[in-house]
């Protein structure tokens, strides 16, 4: 990352069983998740990655947000310059705030917004700024990282505006995928970090989904199974020759992973 405004910074797992949630993907992708919560006023584990540096974080849902409708899912962090303004920017583009911007000590200040197909993110300025450390959650090659993201939108021209238009991204030669139409690259910094494309019909809602990298799919598929989770789609060669597999984990909440064979 060297502009903070349009990367992804971090990836956050929702689930209803944490400990549960850390035996089963540092089996499948080779990540230490913190054996206990960093905070003691709520329970939020680290996703540390074999390198030394952390993808994102597991956050437990409470019964109240259970109650609510809440349901284990992985959602994405975009860097903003300004959270407050950025909230703002999402709302007069035609998205919705969902929780307004907040202060999470030592982190920074975060929000969680929709886009205006529906599909749910959160906008978060670090602290420390960021010329204190550059984030490597998003890295198309680490190990561990997220190397992919990929939107299915509802709307898909709508939803290229909308993040061209906040977050600056450049859109590449779309890729024709015949009667599934366009998929659509997207850049930052001239850095390939995913792609949108039209919602399948299968899919009920609108979302982003996120490609953790590992070094075998062939490897994580057995782990997957082994570890009570659901391969839903896959193994699948894509463009460049990595190997890609869809999923559910054991709590429910839908993943996907990319790696060689």
């Amino acid at each position: 990352m060297t502009t903070l405004q349009g990367s992804f910074i971090w990836y956050e797992l929702m689930t209803t069983d944490a400990t549960a949630a850390k035996t089963f993907y540092d089996s499948v992708v080779g990540w230490t998740i913190d054996a206990q919560s960093a905070s003691p006023d709520m329970e939020y584990r680290m996703i540390n990655r074999p390198d030394g540096g952390m993808t994102g974080g597991v956050f437990t849902l409470n019964d109240e947000m259970l109650s609510q409708g809440a349901k284990p899912c992985w959602l994405g962090y975009i860097g903003v310059d300004d959270c407050d303004a950025g909230a703002k920017a999402v709302e007069a583009a035609g998205g919705k705030v969902m929780m307004p911007p907040m202060d999470v000590p030592m982190a920074g200040h975060i929000a969680m917004v929709s886009d205006c197909c529906g599909s749910p993110y959160y906008i978060m300025t670090p602290t420390p700024p960021p010329g204190g450390g550059t984030s490597t959650a998003f890295s198309p090659d680490g190990l561990g990282s997220c190397g992919w993201n990929e939107l299915y939108a509802s709307n898909q021209a709508s939803a290229v505006t909308f993040y061209t238009g906040l977050y600056g991204w450049k859109l590449p030669e779309p890729m024709d995928m015949g009667p599934m139409g366009k998929y659509q690259f997207i850049e930052h910094d001239g850095v390939p970090i995913g792609a949108i494309m039209g919602k399948p019909p299968h899919m009920q809602l609108p979302g982003w989904n996120h490609y953790f990298r590992v070094a075998s799919i062939t490897a994580a598929k057995a782990a997957v199974e082994a570890g009570g989770g659901t391969v839903t789609d896959g193994p699948m060669e894509v463009p460049g020759g990595d190997w890609v597999i869809n999923g559910l984990d054991p709590q429910g909440a839908a993943f996907a992973l990319v790696g060689g064979k």
